[in-house]
């Protein structure tokens, strides 16, 4: 067999061969920003742990020059074969005499493009004193170190690295570890950075531009510093502010400091993500990491602390202590979005953000009582599947299972458990199974037992509730939307209120079914008059909604429920998870609209946040349904919805008062959105005339931050009768220069109703005008009324759409356009489009939405057979007013 032959072995593998494994990494990049072009040196430090005639890493988009091994004993053997393979990423390196095991340096030159595709090494632009210029920034989670540099760029193969970069002397360079030295020669700086810690390809960041920078240093003297776009550091003090408790927060919960010199945190005109952990220098999209009260929101400001948080946690869950592969993604993602929210929680404890943790959960309940769903360890065999499970299963289904089993647990032996996990494995690479086993030790339960069927199966348990003479009979069923049967089981951690928060008993639910008598915790009959009896004895499974699962209850279990609710004794947290619940049984036509409808209507003087904020998601999503089924009855619905809504509203008003809450802040910007979405007269006339003051004055107090996206989507919902407020609205945007009020605008641009606008507003987005990123703020916000348009137009523009957006982003077109619908016949038709454009950056989410449109065909074809009833019920609620 000769060479040629040998080397095809490597071809089409889904990891690289382990006989050389890297140590260290001394790199050089020159930088030339004009030309877009990058050129480098790498010399790797290799253990040769087989003997061998081959080398065989990554390498991807580069020309390689000049390749070279040096060994222990210095001498320089240069490769007879360098072929670099664009399919499969790698470059394969063939030697006429074998490489003995030991120690030896790889060494090559090399030079690429700086790309737009917001991945690797790339160029993105800001402006400078009126002049558009260049400047650099990496990306290369999950995959694209690889398009910067030749490497072995898995995450288990860790190595330390040591930078330096060329760059124009005016500019700023940035990477993972402080700066050890400066030269300056004329136009040129070089850069040298100490070497890191040992971590993985993914992680390694630089970062050149221009910025204005402020820091603080830590009771620990960790360094932090922020870097901003030039005149907008004070945008940042708030994002340095939460890193810098963060920072401190993570470190006493971890028993581990932080193990890095210094963290810099840099905002960016053009990146992917909200934010990327890099180890020492995480790097942000400006939206995420600059804040200002006169222009943000209170939801961004929350977002803000949430992400930062999130990213800081991933310095030790994720750099410090990394997943062996991809298919552990969850163990850095999940973990993260738990945490964030607990570090949130200290910093700001007013702002009740375990409540809205539901909301997170809600996500990964949602897309996983899909069938197409996956389990949260999804088996990745090649490095490209990645892109495809960074989804919510492995953000909020993760963040929920864990937050579950921490309850279970307990909070005091759950910190002990993964303080010690993370020194156990600190520098390296672990599995899930080793946090089970880590778990198991600390506590002796068998965790992995339980957690397994949570995290190797896909979906999730409905449990079934009935009672039979002081008997509760509990049954678990795989939930899916699509109404058909799954065979999945899970061990449940069940808890339960009789009547009461004082009388709870929990439980871990093992089999398909089981009885409980609960005779000791019900009141006895000569305690209680019969109707009191009744109200003491409702039922609440899962308390708090710390588990990931649903509650069906019977009929008369359900009727005492909702008792409870009109009677105030129900905690917020459950109030929720019994709307979410009802909602969801409802899509999986389980039950009724009518039933739906009638528990929406016990929440009517609701007025707290997280509540009002599912049933205006509810309202939503019921609406879209209902046009499809029974479009006659769209109005006395939004009627109905804005009822539900009005009463909040008068409370709230359109402007702040000194002193509110965060809360309210967050409920007045969602109560208006939905009034004005759902065209309630009143509102639009108010939202029209504070829009025409902001136009006569940009710092006028009769629009808030909270509420500019309700008047935005009452300036676009009477665009189809003037273009004056579209064309009014545009202006706002090319005039801003606050990407939150760039956000704003492009959150708000598709709600019109009119074909014609839409299309324009369409094209707008994916113009020169908007940077590729922003797609994800637009798309979401197409109204009820465009989402044929929108479809029409994808399929005109698809290949205009598919060269310019990469995977990541591409999937934000199939998800907003495509599950809106509701019927079988457009399932059948993206179905047909799609069969010869497919690619597997998306097809999972094609699959996925595909199927939403199936689920909600069939709750149309549900709620058609309820008409009557569900005309009658309407005509009632509307009268009540």
């Amino acid at each position: 067999m000769d060479q040629k032959q040998n080397i095809e072995q490597f071809k089409g593998q889904p990891r690289l061969p382990k006989f050389a494994i890297p140590k260290r990494y001394d790199l050089y990049l020159k930088l030339d920003l004009s030309a877009c072009t990058f050129s480098g040196l790498v010399h790797i430090n290799l253990s040769i742990v087989e003997t061998t005639k081959f080398i065989v890493l990554n390498a991807c988009e580069l020309v390689v020059h000049q390749v070279f091994f040096t060994t222990s004993l210095n001498h320089r053997i240069t490769p007879c074969d360098v072929v670099l393979n664009g399919n499969d990423e790698i470059l394969m390196l063939g030697f006429e005499q074998v490489l003995g095991t030991g120690e030896g340096v790889l060494s090559m030159e090399f030079s690429g493009a700086l790309n737009e595709q917001l991945k690797g090494l790339y160029k993105c632009t800001y402006v400078d004193k009126g002049v558009r210029k260049n400047m650099a920034v990496t990306q290369f989670e999950a995959l694209q170190a690889r398009l910067c540099f030749p490497c072995w760029d898995e995450p288990a193969l860790k190595a330390t690295f040591k930078i330096t970069l060329d760059l124009p002397s005016e500019l700023i360079a940035l990477s993972n570890m402080p700066i050890n030295d400066e030269k300056i020669n004329g136009n040129v700086k070089t850069v040298y950075f100490e070497e890191s810690p040992k971590m993985s390809t993914y992680l390694v960041a630089i970062a050149v531009g221009l910025f204005d920078h402020i820091e603080e240093t830590t009771a620990d003297g960790i360094k932090v510093g922020v870097y901003c776009p030039v005149g907008k550091s004070d945008e940042g003090k708030f994002a340095l502010e939460v890193a810098v408790k963060s920072l401190d927060i993570f470190t006493r919960y971890f028993s581990m400091p932080y193990p890095l010199p210094k963290l810099d945190m840099v905002a960016v005109p053009e990146f992917f993500g909200g934010g990327m952990e890099n180890y020492g220098l995480i790097i942000y999209r400006e939206n995420e990491m600059l804040y200002t009260d006169s222009r943000s929101t209170a939801a961004r400001k929350q977002r803000l602390t949430i992400v930062v948080a999130h990213e800081v946690a991933h310095q030790w869950f994720g750099n410090l202590v990394t997943m062996e592969w991809w298919t552990h993604l969850w163990l850095n993602e999940g973990f993260a979005t738990w945490i964030s929210y607990m570090a949130t929680d200290v910093m700001f404890p007013e702002w009740e953000i375990w409540t809205q943790f539901l909301q997170e959960i809600n996500g990964g309940l949602r897309l996983d009582a899909q069938e197409k769903s996956h389990p949260i360890e999804m088996e990745i065999q090649h490095g490209h599947e990645v892109d495809e499970a960074f989804d919510a299963i492995g953000y909020k289904k993760g963040s929920a299972v864990i937050r579950m089993l921490q309850e279970y647990i307990g909070d005091e032996i759950f910190q002990k458990s993964l303080s010690f996990y993370i020194r156990r494995y600190a520098w390296s690479n672990a599995r899930t199974e080793d946090l089970w086993s880590v778990l198991s030790e600390v506590t002796g339960i068998q965790v992995n037992s339980m957690m397994d069927s949570w995290t190797k199966q896909k979906g999730y348990p409905v449990i079934s509730v009935k009672s039979k003479d002081h008997i509760l009979e509990f049954e678990q069923s795989q939930f899916l939307l699509s109404g058909f049967h799954g065979d999945g089981q899970w061990i449940v951690p069940i808890t339960l209120c009789f009547g009461s928060y004082d009388r709870i008993k929990s439980f871990l639910l093992e089999s398909k079914s089981e009885n409980l008598d609960a005779s000791e915790l019900f009141p006895t009959s000569d305690e209680k008059n019969e109707d009191e009896y009744g109200e003491a004895s409702w039922i609440k499974v899962n308390i708090g909604q710390s588990g990931f699962y649903r509650v069906k209850y019977g009929d008369e279990l359900d009727a005492r429920l909702r008792k409870a609710i009109e009677k105030g004794f129900v905690s917020v947290t459950d109030k929720y998870g019994i709307l979410d619940d009802k909602y969801a049984l409802c899509v999986a036509c389980e039950q009724s609209l009518s039933s739906l409808l009638l528990l929406m209507d016990v929440y009517r003087k609701e007025s707290d946040y997280i509540i009002l904020s599912k049933l205006i998601d509810v309202c939503y999503n019921v609406l879209e349904v209902l046009r499809d089924a029974i479009p006659e009855l769209t109005n006395a619905l939004k009627e109905i919805f804005i009822n539900i809504l009005l009463c909040s509203a008068k409370k709230l008003g359109w402007e702040s008062t000194p002193g509110e809450s965060h809360l309210t802040g967050l409920m007045r910007g969602e109560v208006f959105m939905a009034l004005a979405a759902f065209d309630h007269a009143q509102t639009h006339e108010q939202a029209m005339h504070r829009f025409q003051s902001f136009l006569d004055d940009r710092s006028t107090e009769l629009l808030s931050p909270d509420t500019k996206r309700a008047a935005y989507i009452a300036v676009m919902r009477n665009a189809n009768t003037s273009r004056d407020g579209f064309e009014s609205l545009l202006k706002v945007y090319r005039e801003a220069d606050a990407v939150q009020e760039k956000e704003h605008v492009l959150r708000t641009m598709a709600s019109t109703p009119s074909p014609d606008i839409l299309v324009e507003v369409l094209n707008f987005f994916i113009s020169k005008e908007v940077r590729d990123q922003d797609i994800v703020y637009g798309l979401p916000g197409i109204s009820l009324e465009g989402h044929e348009i929108a479809w029409w137009w994808m399929k005109e523009n698809w290949n205009f759409i598919i060269n310019k957006y990469n995977g990541g982003l591409l999937t934000h077109f199939i998800r907003d356009i495509i599950s809106p619908f509701c019927s079988n016949e457009k399932a059948d038709e993206v179905e047909e489009f799609f069969e010869s454009r497919v690619t597997s950056s998306f097809a999972m989410n094609l699959k996925q939405s595909i199927e939403q449109v199936r689920i909600k065909a069939r709750l149309v074809e549900s709620i058609k057979q309820e008409r009557q009833p569900l005309q009658d019920l309407l005509k009632q609620l509307v009268c009540k007013g």
